[in-house]
């Protein structure tokens, strides 16, 4: 096995000589484990949202990403409840000290918190809590629903 990190943004020479090869594995992933058609758009199943109860996507999906976190925290960690509540939910995966900031060179969706969210027939069946900083992605946390486990969606967020 070998593992090559190859720049994507900008493209270095690696990723242009690599890319079809590399979406050939990812749309052929897509059609086996989401049973995906071969001609589906998927830019939508992974959606990156900023962490601001200002912004549209996130508001809207709120009560859907709280309640699955009450339901990954009870069924994974086997917390009750009042320990996973919408109140916890806010405190410990929204908010953060980070500052939204959309630098001049930076990434198009700029840096603070984001929740990577990850949808299947238009649900909500994964988020990744990450922090976008000028150097790096920092994982926070990861929950997803657990009837979906066997897609080992903690191994495919790492790995994205």
């Amino acid at each position: 096995l070998k593992v090559r990190v190859v720049r994507s943004s900008p493209p270095s020479s690696q990723f242009k000589a690599t890319f079809q090869e590399s979406y050939q594995v990812y749309k052929r992933y897509q059609m086996v484990i989401h049973k995906d058609p071969p001609d589906k758009p998927t830019i939508n199943q992974v959606r990156l949202v900023p962490v601001s109860f200002e912004d549209p996507q996130f508001k809207s999906s709120f009560n859907q990403s709280a309640t699955l976190f009450a339901k990954y925290q009870m069924a994974i960690h086997k917390d009750t409840p009042s320990e996973c509540g919408e109140n916890e939910f806010t405190r410990f995966l929204c908010d953060s000290p980070l500052e939204a900031e959309n630098a001049p060179n930076g990434p198009d969706c700029g840096y603070g918190s984001f929740h990577q969210q990850y949808w299947l027939d238009g649900k909500i069946i994964a988020v990744g809590v990450i922090d976008i900083l000028p150097y790096c992605v920092s994982s926070v946390y990861l929950y997803y629903d657990p009837d979906y486990s066997f897609l080992s969606l903690g191994v495919y967020s790492a790995l994205r």
